[in-house]
């Protein structure tokens, strides 16, 4: 620890670790897998479910301890099993060259050379490094990063596609304490309007979709856009497939709407590419792998003058409150993830009438809810 570390005390507000006891001067890693269940049926573009598969990690290092998450919808390609067998490489070969935890890019470089993917793996050692460091230093990263968390904007309330008129007012009876609500668009035009219709017909707030690559012709998405906008919708996500790009450019040039990139930018190596293609690029940790790129991608995205949001996948406290510390960089957050979640494992970043509200406690600022999860 440096001599200016060693002048911090870590904050007794963290309750999961509220007194330093004397521990390992090595780094230790720890998992439980954890099922988050959803409050409603989540139905995307192509696929819906009610639960999350989720591990939740902890890293211990003299006394202190740092929680992480990998959240894992099914289509992004992990499970739990991949992440046991991703976290014992992490184990033999990379924890031990290191002895302590403050090399966060050293050791998260390491980690990522193990595989090419596992992506929401690598981010729950990140988010557990990063949750570890700022308990140690007794700081929030939103702090350390110099953030202003005034800044934060207001997070939007997803509502997934439901073919029952009733559970979709039931949702957006849900949403009520929100001010911007997400809708998941992306199946057919009759589809697609109805579900706007049903909303417009008995709320006014503003609305942000995500097609989730759902439309298949350039001509169709931007006359849709274009409807979109007289209904009050201001902002676009994924409007047609990551591998569209020529045709999301030719969509971009004659939008009405921000046009941003969700399944298109999973990773920093991603954003040169999309400059014209897109006006923005949606950061979610589970897909960059984590806090220490993500900021990279910020910084890479403002040099290019695209805009900036940062989404979540279905995701605990642990994982919303790692994106929340970026928030204040952003112009759009859905970060919702835990809010969706009947039977989240711990307390983290809380929404004042829908507005991300950065508080000043150590590292992630979380706390853990007895009798959930035993790490």
């Amino acid at each position: 620890m440096t001599a200016a570390a060693a002048l911090w005390k870590p904050s007794d507000l963290f309750a999961a670790s509220p007194v330093k006891k004397s521990g390992s001067k090595k780094l230790q890693l720890d998992w439980e897998d954890f099922q988050g269940i959803m409050k409603f049926t989540f139905t995307i573009s192509g696929s819906s479910r009610t639960t999350t598969p989720i591990v939740i990690t902890r890293l211990s290092w003299d006394g202190y301890v740092g929680y992480g998450e990998a959240a894992m919808p099914p289509y992004l390609g992990e499970t739990q099993a991949s992440c046991h067998e991703f976290y014992k490489k992490v184990i033999d070969n990379v924890l031990p060259k290191f002895d302590n935890p403050f090399q966060i890019e050293d050791i998260m470089k390491a980690v990522d050379k193990i595989t090419t993917n596992n992506t929401a793996a690598k981010a729950s050692i990140d988010i557990a490094l990063h949750d570890l460091c700022g308990n140690i230093i007794g700081q929030p990263w939103w702090k350390m990063w110099g953030f202003n968390p005034k800044d934060a904007p207001y997070t939007c309330y997803t509502i997934g596609y439901d073919a029952s008129d009733e559970m979709v007012n039931t949702k957006i009876t849900e949403a009520s304490w929100n001010k911007l609500i997400k809708v998941k668009l992306g199946m057919t035009e009759a589809e697609d309007k109805r579900m706007i219709n049903l909303i417009r017909a008995r709320d006014t707030r503003p609305i942000v979709i995500d097609a989730n690559q759902g439309w298949t012709d350039k001509y169709y998405a931007l006359d849709m856009i274009h409807w979109l906008k007289e209904k009050g919708v201001e902002m676009i996500e994924q409007p047609m497939s990551k591998y569209c790009l020529d045709e999301i450019a030719w969509i971009t040039e004659r939008s009405p709407l921000p046009v941003m990139a969700d399944e298109s930018c999973q990773r920093i190596t991603d954003i040169p590419k999309l400059k014209g293609a897109f006006h923005g690029i949606n950061i979610k940790l589970m897909k960059c792998t984590g806090l220490y790129e993500a900021r990279q991608m910020i910084t890479m995205a403002e040099q290019l003058h695209m805009k900036l949001m940062v989404g979540c996948m279905t995701e605990t406290s642990v994982a919303i409150s790692a994106a929340a510390q970026i928030s204040p960089k952003v112009e759009w957050a859905d970060l919702d993830g835990n809010y969706l979640l009947g039977n989240d494992c711990f307390d983290g970043m809380k929404l004042v009438d829908g507005r991300i509200t950065l508080e000043d406690k150590p590292g992630l600022g979380l706390t853990k809810k007895k009798g959930i999860i035993s790490l």
